[in-house]
């Protein structure tokens, strides 16, 4: 049972405080912001009047956004500590009603840099203040062939908030109207599964649960498939209309250029894992023979290996585990991992009314925080190692780049975390001496690759295939949609498992498929960091490369970036040879369980 916030020690507790000095100072920094959007907004129009406009305009968006953006992660942060508390709310929602109001202020910036006169605002740029400003104005001009009238982009801004109606009536059908059926767990009991428990059925060592769950979730998304295939179908026509509006020769295209990203690399994902499909029949192979199966159906693929091996890793152990994993990393990163533990960085256990799930966040004027729930588990020191790899990079990158470019992109985001993992999976790995503490802990890394890698790719393929078909004009009914996705569960697991007809429609069930060609990313991530980890345990230069690209936030795009470390994502042979990695893991897998 979770205990109340106030027993728990303040050790365990992030410390907020260091945010604001008091009440007093919140209600400045929101006065101070309501003043500085009511300027901008009298400056609408007037970019072009004069360079010390131009620049003023910018620099007071740049000053307000971090004033915002401080508020806003303080309120939020103070919210999740205890979301039954109503003032914690209230103040949470007030920082994004400003926010709301701020885009609202500096709506017009954009459209007017993007309609100034070149000669003008290439004058303007050569001025050393204004200066500071060139990538993010290179930016907005990267997207000048795509940004319509300004009349044009209102209109679309306001179908704009039509657009998430799908993943809405998604989000409304899949967790509050489908009522899913009772099953009997291990014990006898009627439970009932739903979108939130399947995950621990799917792993049950009786396989009459496993098989049961895995009828009854897909059973029931079967039963809505027609209403779920209209959704996401208006959801693909959504995704087409607009990247054919802003003159995109695609939506996969559209999606990837906010990034700078080629479509290569996407393309070359899907190849590279195409070409390693042996591997995974491998592994599955091991898994099969096992657990004494006649034959692997899909029900069976998250049953987890040396399951009735435990490991107890108290909060205390895991710090001390941490710094070992970590010590190729050198020791300016391990100072940093250090101060997280000691300055109340992270918030270590549930409490009541503590929001679930766990985050790195904290504001540019802030160090960051971590939010989680240990548990004394393998789980909970993978997850805090993953939080603190997105802790330093977010710490490296505000400490090292001016505010406007301390954001990284979201195609880097999960690489500094899986760094982070894959250097704690090496060393438990090299330090065990249990037989079967390794296979547990293989078993565990490769199912991250699994589900990271081949899994999001399959997602991937799926989306592109189903935004192909809509952009030639084609309709998608439950029919097609359980048509492709059955036919890429029988091309990535056909050769070593029994594909049963029913997982055909979970594409029904998958929330990612409302956020366009986002998955991917955690492919192309966990393929980088796993090439990247192997750099860093080499030594050399390696290490200060990898701790440039954690410097660099989002002053580069993301590719550059991950090139300067050592890894282009653009080339098939950085896919290739993380899955090589996973085939060594295999191998070790195989040997062990002779």
């Amino acid at each position: 049972m979770a205990k109340n916030r106030q027993d728990i020690s303040n050790d365990f507790k992030w410390d907020l405080d260091s945010m604001y000095d008091g009440p007093e100072s919140i209600d400045k920094d929101l006065e101070k912001i309501g003043e500085s959007i009511k300027e901008i907004e009298t400056y609408k129009g007037r970019l072009s009047e004069s360079k010390e406009i131009f620049y003023k305009v910018l620099k007071m968006m740049e000053d307000t956004s971090r004033r915002i953006s401080h508020n806003y992660v303080y309120t939020n942060m103070k919210h999740h500590e205890d979301t039954r508390i109503n003032e914690n709310q209230a103040k949470a929602t007030k920082a994004e009603m400003m926010s709301n109001d701020f885009s609202r202020a500096t709506s017009y910036i954009v459209p007017e840099i993007i309609s100034m006169d070149p000669d003008t605002l290439d004058s303007y740029m050569r001025d050393d203040k204004i200066a500071h400003y060139k990538k993010m104005v290179d930016e907005i001009l990267r997207d000048k062939p795509h940004t319509l009238s300004q009349k044009e982009e209102e209109i679309l801004a306001q179908v704009g908030e039509l657009t998430s109606v799908p993943e809405t009536t998604y989000e409304m059908l899949s967790y509050a109207d489908m009522v899913f059926p009772e099953i009997e767990d291990e014990d006898g009991n009627k439970v009932r599964v739903d979108h939130f428990n399947y995950s621990k059925y799917i792993k049950s060592k009786d396989r009459r649960v496993r098989k049961e769950a895995f009828e009854a979730e897909f059973s029931t998304y079967n039963k809505y498939s027609n209403t779920m295939a209209a959704t996401l179908f208006g959801g693909i026509k959504a995704e087409v209309f607009s990247a054919r509006v802003r003159k995109y020769p695609s939506a996969i295209y559209a999606s990837l250029h906010g990034d700078n990203i080629s479509t290569d690399v996407y393309d070359n994902l899907i190849e590279s894992v195409h070409e390693n499909i042996g591997a995974l029949d491998r592994y599955i192979g091991i898994k099969k023979k096992y657990f004494g199966l006649d034959q692997m159906h899909m029900y069976d693929l998250y049953l987890p290996m040396a399951r009735d091996f435990r490991m107890e890793i108290p909060y205390k152990k895991a710090q001390e585990i941490i710094i070992e994993a970590l010590k190729p990393m050198g020791e300016e990163y391990l100072g940093l991992i250090k101060r997280a533990f000691s300055e109340r960085w992270i918030d270590v256990y549930e409490n009541e009314g503590k929001k679930g799930g766990a985050y790195s966040w904290g504001s540019y004027d802030s160090h960051p925080y971590i939010l989680m729930s240990y548990n004394d588990d393998l789980n909970s020191l993978f997850t805090l190692i993953h939080e603190l790899g997105h802790s330093i990079h977010s710490y490296y990158s505000r400490t090292s780049q001016p505010y406007i470019y301390s954001s990284y992109k979201i195609f880097v985001a999960e690489v500094a975390s899986t760094v982070n993992e894959t250097l704690l999976i090496k060393y438990l790995l090299k330090n065990s001496k249990d037989k079967e503490e390794k296979i547990y802990l293989l078993n565990y890394y490769l199912e991250q690759f699994r589900t990271t890698v081949y899994r999001q790719t399959l997602f991937a393929e799926f989306e592109k295939i189903c935004h192909q078909s809509v952009e030639a004009g084609n309709p998608l009914t439950a029919k097609e949609f359980t048509d492709i996705y059955y036919d890429l569960n029988k091309l990535y697991y056909g050769n070593s498992c029994e594909v049963d007809e029913l997982v055909g429609v979970e594409w029904a069930r998958i929330p990612h498929f409302y956020s366009n060609f986002y998955v991917y990313k955690y492919a192309t991530g966990f393929s980088a960091a796993s090439v990247l980890s192997s750099l860093i345990l080499e030594g050399g230069d390696n290490v200060e490369r990898y701790i440039n690209f954690l410097k660099s936030g989002g002053s580069e795009y993301p590719l550059d970036q991950l090139r300067a470390a050592g890894v282009d994502m653009e080339r098939k042979e950085s896919v290739d040879d993380s899955l090589g990695l996973f085939s060594k893991l295999v191998d070790e897998l195989e040997a062990l369980c002779q």
